[in-house]
């Protein structure tokens, strides 16, 4: 990569926009950062309320989150339309994860924030005693965060709704300085990067920048096996729990797959994939009917799938989803829906046809202004229609809410599938500053 200095930054955000036609709502600098609209694609009589009409909401006096403002424009008849947009003013937000009732949400300072979903009207803030919340993951009425200290955390979410939920275990634990080489080799040695649990075996899977994955059971609290799985940065981690197979990518290209030998702790690899040099960052599994897909978006703007054979139980390369402009920074499955996050500051939303591997991009949400850090998804209702609530977090600081509306692929009560997807993926990216930057200076996400 072509190496520049801080001083000709913005004249190589210039070339660059020079090179891409970047619609008139987008902008680099200036006053009119309220040209961004926050609502596409919804229904012509939803419309956004304006800041000073949202209701107020129990916060912690020394919250770094303020509402953002809204247009109140009314918006066309589309797609979308953002139900909630809160924008963090110390630092950028790394995780994002969603239980029935609130949405938890991880960044660089000690405080898990959690917000009642879906309109984010009262928050509740879970303290600890160090930051970079890198990863977090909620299991029932478990949540499950990793620190900066290279150590993971336990919450009881039990008393979530009287806003006092309470720390319950650490690990690995404290140990007497007797114990302290030990507590070495089951501790991560750099930042724990994801996570991943099977609720079948009771076990949580971490994966780090120190090339390793690390296996936990949370019952007795311990580390029960740990392998090296790549050799780069371990990006995600995800399992199937119908096989048992563990999932890993990295940034040096690869996805690997994992079993566990039976009756046995330890991890045996099982198969490689690699198709290209360039850095894979996320994973997601899709299990719908008999069907079960695995994704990865990588720094090429592509997403890979493998489809697994029903009678042999091997993965193979079904094709690429292509469409975003940067990296693909996050991806999450519902049903046969998926969901990516990309450095061009885009949602794209994707829909896997019944019985085959043909997908089709159906919307296209670009209300963030910068790249797309982490996503969480959930169906809201399952009628003909069928709602969607999508949960972002980009590294323009903010979190926002989103309905969107899945028409069916028949013509007749919506958009057709065909013309909604011609119309939103003619859109053009954003080149954000801050990915200008990280680009020179050649840092990870």
């Amino acid at each position: 990569m072509e190496l520049y200095s801080e001083d000709n930054l913005w004249q190589f955000v210039d070339e660059e926009r020079k090179n891409i036609n970047l619609p008139r709502r987008f902008s680099f600098g200036g006053n009119n950062n309220t040209d961004f609209p926050d609502s596409h694609l919804s229904s012509a009589r939803t419309s956004c309320a304006s800041a000073a009409s949202l209701p107020l909401w129990k916060m912690s006096p020394e919250t770094p989150w303020t509402r953002s403002p809204l247009p109140s424009s009314p918006s066309p008849p589309l797609l979308y339309h953002c139900l909630a947009s809160l924008h963090r003013s110390e630092g950028d937000i790394f995780s994002i994860t969603v239980t029935n009732d609130f949405i938890f949400t991880g960044s660089a300072s000690c405080r898990i924030h959690a917000w009642k979903q879906p309109d984010c009207t009262e928050t509740v803030c879970l303290k600890a005693s160090t930051g970079q919340v890198r990863a977090i993951l909620a299991s029932g009425k478990l949540l499950i965060t990793t620190h900066g200290d290279c150590r993971i955390r336990l919450w009881d979410l039990s008393l979530i709704q009287h806003l006092r939920p309470k720390k319950i275990a650490t690990m690995p634990g404290r140990r007497s300085l007797f114990s302290y080489y030990t507590k070495q080799k089951i501790q991560h040695k750099n930042t724990i990067s994801c996570l991943a649990y099977n609720n079948v075996e009771k076990l949580l899977y971490t994966g780090s920048y120190d090339h390793t994955v690390k296996v936990w059971k949370l019952s007795e609290r311990r580390c029960v096996d740990s392998f090296v799985a790549h050799e780069g940065h371990v990006n995600a981690v995800v399992i199937n729990e119908d096989d048992g197979c563990v999932f890993t990518c990295s940034s040096d290209g690869t996805v690997k797959i994992w079993r566990r030998v039976s009756r046995e702790t330890s991890h045996i690899l099982t198969m490689t994939l690699k198709f290209q040099p360039s850095p894979v960052n996320a994973l997601a599994l899709s299990r719908c009917a008999n069907d079960c897909f695995l994704y990865s978006g990588s720094s090429d703007g592509l997403i890979n799938f493998w489809e697994k054979e029903r009678i042999s139980g091997r993965y193979n390369h079904a094709g690429f989803l292509q469409g975003h402009h940067f990296s693909v920074l996050c991806l999450v499955t519902v049903e046969d829906l998926i969901l990516s996050g990309s450095e061009d500051a885009t949602i794209r939303i994707w829909k896997r046809e019944e019985g085959n591997s043909f997908h089709s991009c159906v919307a296209v949400i670009d209300g963030h202004h910068g790249p797309v850090k982490c996503l969480a998804a959930a169906m809201e209702s399952d009628d003909i229609v069928r709602g969607l609530l999508v949960y972002s977090a980009s590294l323009d600081q903010t979190m926002k809410v989103w309905r969107v509306k899945v028409y069916p692929s028949e013509k007749g009560g919506g958009f057709d599938k065909e013309e909604a997807g011609d119309a939103t993926c003619k859109m053009s990216p954003v080149l954000s500053p801050s990915w200008v930057e990280r680009k020179i200076q050649g840092s990870d996400y």
